[in-house]
């Protein structure tokens, strides 16, 4: 399987001359960071598919990536670069891939490393893969409602998954005890003024402070978006898995995130949390938060947004953040969606997270939205989408993004 996908699979290194007109406008430029030094083909992602992809991972020496169109966590080996394959289950551990659109009903969706173990949300569901045996083992049922779970997150100290069902009503998150494989809790997110969450976005667990946090895509407080705080104990504390709503947990808080409509999330260094905003009011800033994660106070607004995943590397301190809903402007396009009329300009935005600043742009594939970073290797991965599907990316093509795939760049 592996020597097939290895003689089907295009692998080359884009050379310094490509790297250096991908470089964007910033500020340091005396190191090597977001130069190109590779691209990946994906199997059956022709220059016109229309790639569905969510998040990625890395753990130990691969890089991992679900892939709606392939019903598979996808798989990369980070020192040799190489496309090692796709991971499929069958019967019930299979994933969803594309279903019956959109996105909602779509999976495998956020990728999460738990141990030696990869769990990946899915249409009513969580998959376990283990990468060991390249196979899906596991299959645990959150709901029956046919829409997805979407991004989760690990607490490794007691052993704790957290995953959002965000287009459920309302919208909920499962805690799953990694130990024994079974749901431990469910939190609903119900506002304060009786009305369901608007939707829910990445979650980040912190050690140090032992807090669960969660974007809360909107509440009748905060229309366009805050940060939910959640005690681990009080999790813990919940009764064998049955359901708590956010508002009545011990500790909870609420941090309004202004007009963000959030999406990635980041836990920096001290006390910061970095929130990506995906603003959909036409002509807003598209910005990047920068909040203090234990009092909500705000720090720093860049104007560097437009984004989904966003990753904190503490070996460079930095951010990385995938701004896939990026424009030329630095405003959000019409409704904050790309289209031909009000198009992109798809960027990886690097920020440094001691300054609190942008260091520099640099373009990015379309519907760029997925990044993750290596800090061993110094490369991070953002996967992409053929320059003409879906349509919207006005830099694509001339950037040298024609193909779907994966662009590897160096992050320091």
């Amino acid at each position: 399987m592996q020597n097939l996908l290895h003689s089907r699979i295009a692998i080359f290194v884009v050379g310094f001359a490509l790297a250096a007109a991908l470089n964007g406008c910033g500020g340091d430029h005396n190191d090597s960071t977001g130069q190109v030094v590779g691209e990946l083909a994906v199997p059956n992602v022709a220059p016109t598919t229309n790639f569905s992809f969510d998040i990625g991972v890395v753990s130990g020496t691969r890089y991992y990536f679900t892939d709606r169109n392939n019903a598979a966590l996808d798989v990369m080996d980070i020192p040799t670069k190489s496309f090692v394959g796709s991971i499929k289950g069958t019967g019930i551990l299979a994933f969803a891939g594309l279903g019956p659109g959109p996105n909602s009903k779509a999976g495998p969706d956020g990728a999460t490393a738990v141990d030696n173990l990869i769990y990946a949300g899915d249409v009513n569901s969580v998959k376990i893969v283990d990468p060991a045996t390249s196979a899906v083992v596991k299959n645990i049922s959150v709901s029956t409602t046919g829409v997805r779970a979407d991004e989760g997150c690990f607490d490794a100290t007691h052993g704790l998954y957290m995953i959002s069902s965000p287009e459920d009503s309302p919208p909920f998150a499962t805690f799953i005890n990694t130990t024994t494989q079974t749901i431990a809790a469910k939190v609903t997110f119900t506002d304060a003024a009786g009305q369901p969450s608007a939707g829910l976005e990445a979650c980040r667990y912190d050690p140090v402070t032992d807090n669960f946090y969660v974007n809360n895509d909107g509440t009748t407080a905060n229309p366009h978006g805050e940060l939910v705080k959640l005690t681990g104990a009080s999790i813990r504390a919940i009764a064998n898995g049955a359901p708590q709503n956010y508002t009545t947990l011990a500790g909870v808080a609420m941090y309004p995130e202004g007009n963000c409509d959030p999406t990635g999330l980041a836990i920096g260094p001290g006390t910061d949390i970095a929130i990506g905003c995906r603003e959909a009011t036409t002509g807003s800033p598209l910005l990047l938060q920068i909040l203090d994660r234990t009092n909500g106070n705000l720090l720093a607004s860049l104007n560097a947004g437009g984004g989904d995943q966003l990753e904190y590397d503490a070996s460079t301190n930095r951010y990385f953040n995938a701004g896939s809903r990026w424009t030329a402007t630095g405003l959000a396009s019409a409704g904050g969606a790309c289209s031909a009329a009000s198009p992109c300009t798809p960027v990886l935005q690097i920020i440094d997270a001691a300054k609190r600043s942008l260091i520099k742009t640099v373009a990015s594939g379309n519907n760029a939205h997925s990044v993750a970073v290596d800090a061993a290797s110094g490369q991070v991965f953002v996967p992409h989408s053929g320059a003409t599907a879906p349509v919207g990316c006005s830099t694509c093509a001339a950037n040298g993004f024609a193909n779907g795939g994966i662009t590897i760049y160096s992050s320091r």
